[in-house]
């Protein structure tokens, strides 16, 4: 059978474009469609702008430093207009360069949602049929609002960039990254921000010490964190919304937003009337290879709900190109993965959690916390932490957690020592960088417990 195309991607998201793109340079006749922006989550509505707004709401807090030491600073307000119409340029020059690198590799593109049609068919919106030896499914996910009174009126992550103006308070619900994120965002960009999370501590599945220093930080820094809350339901009132909460609290917010979680997009897409299987919650299911239950679809990237980081869904897409299109079958490593939340102070991490190594084997913790040099000067209390959990076995450093400033930094070199086996002796054995914080994971000679 003759098809219209080698290969047929949708979504024009960060693994998606890598895969069209290097599958096209192979030779490889490719199509892609997408409905929204090209880049994807990451460059339109996640990562890249979140960043930029992490890197704004810092600079009250430097203002202050330059201050302490000896500057005469004269800082006005904040000009929320100026940075958005800065914001949405950027993002406009990076959808250009995604759009850019497919034309120039000869990707033809649809701007169009697509769906399929048989294990080897792709339906764009208006009905038109594109035909495919392989496709490639990167539709990604998106932010889902929990079903209770009012919530259609509340805000997701995904509206945080396009406010017209920035609101006076804000109530964020969640205690994941996104959660926390925005709310060290807003608050340094002068926002009023609460936060209410139903569990005991904020960013689960992250070592327990090192998140609860985070949570202390984001107290000092002045956001309202309530653990143990939740919504149960919200109104539209005069300013805002009158929000009736679980600890018997209710409060008018101008704004609300839910990061409660995020689901992939796979509805309406003719998975279940060819036979791709779905999970639980949506996701793709696929094997090792990236392959789904219909042997001629493949899907990567936050649509099969894996590892839902940017990074990790160009992996795929590359591991996939070289499976498919190079015969080389290739597997991804999903193991040891460093990652970086943005929260303020930051956390970097890679490998296990204490409580997770605990539960594996007997560890030894290697742990300190102070006041790092350039802050205290400056007369702040924050503190920073480092943290290494060791194999008592084997010695090997089975994971590395640091908060403070500049983590995501510091974890990405710290996590290639983590995947290439290194033991503490290793780090041991490496001369420390004076004055750095960065030192401390190299000079921690006795451990703190064991267990």
């Amino acid at each position: 059978m003759a098809f219209d195309y080698d290969l047929f991607v949708i979504g024009g998201g960060s693994g998606g474009v890598r895969a069209a793109r290097v599958a096209a340079q192979g030779g490889a006749k490719v199509a892609l469609a997408e409905e929204d922006r090209y880049g994807g989550t990451c460059v339109i509505r996640g990562c890249v702008p979140k960043k930029l707004m992490v890197f704004a709401s810092e600079y009250p807090g430097h203002i202050a430093d330059a201050q302490a030491y000896g500057w005469t600073v004269h800082a006005g307000g904040f000009n929320w207009d100026a940075f958005k119409g800065k914001l949405n340029a950027e993002l406009d020059r990076l959808e250009g360069v995604y759009r850019n690198i497919l034309n120039s590799n000869g990707v033809e593109t649809f701007d169009s949602r697509a769906r399929l049609a048989d294990a080897h068919t792709v339906e764009l919106a208006d009905g038109t049929r594109k035909t495919a030896k392989h496709i490639l499914v990167a539709s990604g996910g998106r932010p889902v609002k929990p079903d209770l009174p009012g919530a259609e009126h509340g805000l997701t992550s995904n509206d945080m960039f396009h406010f017209d103006a920035l609101p006076k308070s804000i109530l964020i619900i969640g205690g994941g990254y996104i959660a926390c994120e925005f709310a060290g965002i807003l608050n340094g960009l002068g926002v009023d921000v609460t936060q209410y999370y139903r569990g005991a501590q904020i960013l689960r599945g992250f070592d327990e010490e090192a998140r609860g220093l985070v949570s202390e930080e984001m107290i000092a820094a002045g956001i309202d964190l309530h653990l143990g809350t939740n919504i149960l339901s919200m109104e539209p009132v005069e300013g805002g919304y009158n929000v009736k909460a679980t600890n018997g609290s209710e409060q008018v917010f101008e704004q609300v937003m839910f990061a409660t979680g995020r689901s992939p997009n796979t509805g309406d897409m003719g998975f279940e009337d060819i036979g791709v299987k779905l999970g639980r919650k949506g996701e793709i299911v696929v094997d090792e290879y990236s392959q789904t239950s219909v042997p001629s679809v493949y899907a990567v990237g936050d649509v099969t709900d894996r590892v839902n980081l940017t990074p990790v869904a160009i992996r795929e897409g590359m591991a996939f190109v070289e499976t498919v299109f190079n015969g080389n079958p290739t597997k991804v490593d999903h193991d040891l993965i460093p990652t970086a939340i943005f929260t303020q102070p930051e956390i970097g991490t890679v490998g296990l959690s204490e409580e997770a190594a605990r539960e594996q084997e007997p560890i030894e913790v290697y742990a300190t916390s102070f006041k790092p040099m350039q802050q205290s000067f400056a007369g702040r209390a924050a503190r920073v932490m480092m943290k290494l959990i060791v194999s008592q076995a084997t010695r090997k450093v089975l994971g590395c957690h640091i908060v403070a400033p500049g983590a995501g930094e510091m974890i990405q070199l710290a996590g290639v020592a983590v995947k290439m086996g290194a033991t503490k002796e290793d780090f041991d054995r490496t001369v420390a960088v004076h004055p750095t914080m960065s030192e401390e994971i190299v000079t921690m000679k006795t451990p703190v417990r064991t267990g």
